[in-house]
């Protein structure tokens, strides 16, 4: 039973959409119909606010993507290679990208994805953000690294000894994210492009066009694909 109430936990809170709620109440607007159409930090930062990233990256980080961790080793008692402990990590995960109150919209889950490894593999989330950041900053290309970092994730977790469970959670954290990417936030696909070309920009660059620029220009209209 307590077991069920921290999945029920996790999931709730995940689900609660930050980034969107700060788009309503700071411009008024819905962060899904602007730039990236994606209800996170990026998002924020492009159509609401430097400033604004601050407390959407706090409490995904520590509300979101750790207290379900805490939760579970301090108050169960449950141990880091315990497959229970994962399942409350991919559910806040869940959560954020399929949320309930959005009709199951949302987020990557990127950011929660970092607090749950803050809580669970600090070494492992070390290693992901050496590699996301080195490699925007070299080619400017912040989809396809991401990727790649969590791509390598159980690799990492897997050299650096980690219990099984923590190696299956990186590979679970690989699954949701791919998949958020490929679904978009269930977005119809721009019909000058092929459906194969739109799946490969989505799993790769995170966006349904190869330039950034045309995908972030992208004003308010029909499935957000009005152009500026």
């Amino acid at each position: 039973m307590e077991l069920a109430v921290l999945y029920l936990y996790a999931y709730s809170l995940g689900a609660v959409p930050t980034a969107y709620l700060i788009g309503r109440l700071v411009r008024g607007i819905d962060l899904r119909h602007y730039g990236s159409g994606n209800v996170g930090g990026a998002n924020v930062f492009q159509n609401v606010g430097k400033r604004w990233v601050v407390p959407v990256g706090i409490f995904e980080v520590f509300a979101k993507g750790c207290s379900p961790i805490w939760i579970g080793k301090f108050v169960l008692d449950l141990d880091v290679s315990s497959s229970q402990l994962m399942g409350a990590a991919l559910l806040v995960v869940a959560g954020n990208n399929w949320s309930m109150f959005l009709r199951f919209q949302g987020g990557r889950g990127i950011v929660v994805a970092g607090g749950a490894l803050f809580a669970l593999a600090y070494r492992e989330l070390i290693l992901f953000v050496a590699v996301a950041m080195g490699g925007w900053a070299v080619f400017r290309s912040s989809g396809v690294w991401v990727l790649l970092s969590l791509l390598f994730l159980p690799l990492w977790s897997y050299l650096l000894g980690e219990p099984l469970a923590i190696t299956w959670f990186c590979i679970g954290l690989v699954a949701l994210v791919s998949a958020k990417r490929i679904t978009s936030n269930w977005t119809r696909p721009p019909e000058s492009i092929s459906l194969k070309e739109v799946l490969f920009n989505r799993l790769i660059f995170d966006r349904d066009v190869a330039k950034r620029e045309e995908w972030l220009a992208r004003n308010p209209g029909e499935n957000g694909w009005r152009a500026s």
